[in-house]
């Protein structure tokens, strides 16, 4: 009995030492990006960097991609809270339309980050939208749209907004166009108005 309860113990306490590992990589790991950019981010300097072995970040994340993977998640989260418990006009508080345009133009700010991170965690396009994080972002867009008058398929249009704030739709137009993200915005909010014109007063 005492033996089995020492065991248990000592397995909480890996996994209590795990999770604060993970989490000591990753905060490391955005401060390295902060700082020097995603190229920058190589799994030698990261487990130097957070005092760990190697090995260790690599049995916690597997890849490079890995890493990139858990920092997008953690992006996501944050951008999640956001939305959902943070203040307004993103978050709860302000009218629907407010509260549509402001997700937009979140999305399309926080794109230095979290654009790079998609393309560098190789995001596969076909299981995109069945992420966890892309189908609340969705049903968030469909419920803001169901409380505005006129739209007939509050759905399939907010597939149609999420595709504008698509990462590498987004780097294209930033990095290949030449388009600030000032523009990008504007584009949005020009988008969302063409969505709900005569819709909403």
């Amino acid at each position: 009995m005492e033996a089995g309860r020492e065991g248990r113990t000592g397995n909480a306490y890996e996994r209590l030492d795990a999770a604060r590992n993970r989490r000591l990589v990753l905060r490391t790991a955005l401060e390295i990006v902060a700082e020097r950019g995603l190229e920058a981010l190589t799994m030698d300097d990261l487990a130097r960097r957070a005092g760990v072995g190697k090995g260790t970040v690599f049995r916690r994340f597997g890849s490079r991609a890995g890493v990139m993977r858990a920092l997008l998640d953690h992006a996501e989260r944050d951008f999640q809270e956001g939305y959902m418990r943070g203040p307004a006009p993103l978050g709860p508080g302000a009218p629907p339309l407010d509260r549509l345009r402001a997700f937009g133009a979140a999305r399309i700010q926080a794109l230095e980050l979290t654009g790079e991170l998609r393309r560098a965690a190789d995001v596969d396009v076909f299981t995109h939208y069945r992420h966890p994080a892309r189908q609340l972002e969705l049903s968030h867009l469909a419920m803001l749209l169901s409380a505005l008058p006129g739209i007939r398929d509050p759905e399939l249009t907010a597939y149609q907004l999420e595709s504008f704030l698509e990462a590498g739709l987004l780097l294209h137009l930033h990095r290949s166009a030449g388009m600030p993200l000032e523009r990008i915005t504007e584009g949005w909010l020009d988008l969302v108005e063409s969505v709900t014109a005569n819709k909403c007063q």
